[in-house]
């Protein structure tokens, strides 16, 4: 199964169709409540648009199932919210609330114009919208003497931007200093050999766990 993909920022995109005009709001949300305050902040904004239909998409964690939600706001049933709905499956995106703002334009779409307008403007919103993709990475840890640090941070550091892994700020204790890398599970041993070679095999690569992160594409 592909990795899901999140918005890296908000973004409002604009299609005009028969004079009707369709402004699109894709947000970055985890709760139905940030959905809800974001509808009403579009409301207030928008106050003599004729809709503004909605479709949430919140992936699953180990707290909650997957969760969607549509509503038409008064478009004929079935025309506004889930296909725009579908489009942000079909897209891949978790954790996104799309707004989509209509103006009426005074020329009647039908229920078939209404649905293509709809996934039309959702489709350029996700297409011009900066994204990420979720995937699940390697915690990755090597433990060093104090006097080996600056060297151990150096080597890891080139291997991880060699690698697109990121490594995360070193921790301390009175006897040692802990490298945590983030890397996929498919590039753990070469993260091993890199550093057996650097260390002459005396620090280990030790996997602590995995965890849930957002990457670049």
């Amino acid at each position: 199964m592909p990795d899901a993909l999140v918005l890296a920022d908000d973004v409002e995109t604009e299609l005009v169709e028969k004079r009707s005009r369709f402004l699109t709001r894709l947000h970055r949300v985890q709760e139905v409540e940030q959905a809800d305050a974001l509808l009403r902040t579009a409301r207030a904004q928008h106050p003599d648009a004729r809709h503004h239909c909605t479709a949430l998409v919140i992936g699953e964690t180990a707290d909650r199932a997957v969760m969607h939600r549509s509503n038409d706001d008064g478009e004929p049933a079935g025309t506004a919210g889930m296909p725009m709905l579908q489009s942000l499956l079909h897209a891949g995106l978790v954790d996104t609330f799309a707004i989509v703002i209509r103006y009426f334009g005074g020329v009647k779409l039908g229920a078939g114009g209404l649905v293509r307008a709809y996934t039309a403007g959702v489709e350029q919103a996700v297409a011009a919208a900066p994204l990420l993709r979720r995937t699940e990475l390697a915690v990755a840890r090597i433990e060093v003497p104090p006097a080996e640090v600056g060297i151990a941070e150096n080597a890891v550091r080139i291997w991880a931007a060699a690698q697109g892994a990121s490594v995360e700020p070193t921790q301390y204790s009175s006897r040692s200093a802990i490298l945590t890398v983030l890397v996929a599970a498919q590039d753990l041993d070469a993260l091993r050999a890199d550093t057996a070679r650097w260390s002459s095999g005396r620090h280990p690569v030790e996997e602590a766990g995995r965890r849930t992160a957002d990457v670049p594409l």
